[in-house]
């Protein structure tokens, strides 16, 4: 590929996709050695805010007499977590190494966050914290993602549907917390706007795609560099979410 590229660029051909993927200069056995450094921070990143999440949660904020948290959305953000540092896990040893296996791991991990995170924003805006509402939320976007995954997996991998699944989902959670941040009274709707814009201008990257500059660092590269920040933005909203919660909840069970 990078020998076809040397020759379009004498002959003033701009750069294609082979395969719907841009040609990199692969370094120390890495096809995308960027991508592969960012996404490793972002598993970093992740670890760290759930964790802190956790401490601050279980150890630092007060529990009920059952040894429980008041805040309604504990299991949540944990399985948010989770899959978030699933995500970009299998999102770094896919740029390391492109094969079949690697591209569905990376793909099914990146629709079922988005999909949970559907699930989060519409629990958490509503305010639901009723089982049975939750359910019933919650139901049909698993039942969708696990589909589409199982689609992805086992029929076709298209990577245009897959590309159209992902903004649309990204995007209507986007909107959810958007609309929420600007009708709650919510002392961390600052954060919460700031993720949101950040997140949206963020998603430009992976539409509008560009080739890799010097042949290291193309759009999904910077998009990876742009959710660091964002992701620490993101878990300091939830840790200020759990305690302006739990200070109410407790404030109410005395």
């Amino acid at each position: 590929m990078l020998v076809r590229e040397e020759e379009r660029e004498k002959h003033g051909g701009k750069p294609v996709k082979y395969h719907g993927k841009w040609p990199f200069h692969r370094a120390y056995g890495f096809q995308e050695p960027v991508s592969v450094a960012l996404s490793a921070l972002n598993l970093a990143i992740q670890f760290h805010g759930w964790v802190s999440f956790f401490i601050l949660i279980y150890y630092k904020l007060p529990l009920t007499p059952s040894k429980k948290t008041y805040y309604e959305y504990t299991g949540l953000w944990h399985i948010y977590g989770i899959l978030s540092m699933n995500l970009w896990f299998w999102s770094a040893v896919f740029h390391s190494r492109d094969v079949e296996l690697t591209e569905k791991l990376d793909c099914s991990s990146a629709v079922a966050l988005l999909g949970f995170s559907l699930i989060l924003a519409v629990l958490r805006a509503f305010n639901m914290r009723d089982e049975a509402a939750r359910v019933m939320v919650s139901a049909p976007i698993i039942a969708f993602v696990t589909t589409h995954i199982l689609y992805l997996n086992f029929f076709n991998l298209d990577y245009g549907l897959n590309m159209k699944v992902c903004v649309a989902m990204g995007v209507a959670q986007l909107l959810i917390w958007a609309v929420w941040a600007s009708a709650t009274r919510h002392p961390s709707r600052f954060k919460l706007w700031v993720a949101v814009i950040g997140g949206g201008l963020a998603m430009l990257l992976e539409i509008y795609d560009f080739p890799p500059y010097q042949g290291y660092v193309d759009a999904h590269a910077l998009w990876h560099a742009t959710t660091i920040p964002l992701t620490y933005l993101w878990w300091s909203f939830a840790k200020d979410d759990a305690e302006f919660r739990t200070s109410s909840l407790h404030k109410k069970a005395k």
